[in-house]
């Protein structure tokens, strides 16, 4: 039985579909999506597994949340749509349009390429482990904590924005933290050498977050051989810092 995944949905018009990043949920582009919505498209902004409102469940893999995006645009009749993910998002955008590139009509990925990633997400998964719910009552506690672990304040207040109320009195994630780090390994995972798409493509790279480098464009290439990569400057999460530039460039890219 598939999942049943969470979106929030705008517009009308031509189909696009944006995935979020590790850790992160639909909320994250609720506002680029509505911008969106306004110039003519249908956004959908998916709540991907074991994040935001969608169900969690201990299974987690790029081939599963492939199959998620699939199973959901069948259930909701999109023949096909522009795609864009950000980070772990784009992950599962790159390997679901190399095997179904005639359900993609262009490919948006911002900040992550194909290759592989060492873990490096220890300090975020040990400041996340250390909150105890039992004990903590507010957003403004949970902050405190987790500054003694995590000093950048622009980190936490994107993770915490996936606390909220289990019930009266108690604080929550809504992403599986024990699914996230048992698997964690997997999200740095690369794509399979053998997997290309040839449609169009756009790579959108934070100049400060060293996810991509100007090196990693033949191999970009050898995937996507109709690949385009502009630059933003901002770090990982390019679309908070740089919003215009993500809406005028992936603006240009799906009309």
């Amino acid at each position: 039985m598939s999942l049943k995944i969470y979106s929030k949905v705008f517009g009308e018009g031509k189909p696009l579909i944006v995935l979020h990043g590790l850790f992160g949920m639909s909320d994250n582009w609720q506002t680029l999506g509505k911008r969106w919505a306004d110039e003519g498209f249908n956004v959908h902004i998916l709540d991907q597994r074991n994040h935001g409102q969608t169900e969690n469940t201990y299974e987690f893999s790029y081939q599963l949340m492939a199959d998620d995006l699939m199973n959901y645009m069948d259930e909701n009749g999109i023949e096909s749509a522009s795609i864009l993910g950000h980070s772990m998002g784009g992950k599962v955008a790159m390997l679901f349009a190399t095997q179904n590139p005639d359900r993609v009509e262009d490919l948006i990925v911002v900040d992550i390429a194909p290759k592989g990633y060492p873990v490096h997400h220890q300090e975020i998964l040990h400041g996340l482990h250390s909150l105890d719910f039992s004990k903590i009552s507010s957003r403004t506690e949970a902050d405190d904590e987790l500054a003694k672990s995590l000093p950048n304040a622009s980190v936490r207040q994107f993770l915490l924005k996936s606390l909220y109320w289990v019930e009266k009195g108690k604080l929550g994630y809504r992403f599986n933290l024990e699914s996230i780090t048992d698997h964690i390994e997997m999200v740095g995972e690369a794509l399979l050498e053998s997997a290309v798409y040839n449609g169009p493509t756009l790579f959108i790279k934070g100049e400060n977050s060293g996810y991509i480098v100007e090196d990693d464009m033949p191999m970009i290439k050898r995937h996507f051989p109709n690949a385009e990569l502009i630059s933003a400057k901002a770090g990982h999460w390019v679309h908070a810092e740089q919003p215009e530039l993500i809406f005028t460039e992936v603006l240009k890219m799906i009309r």
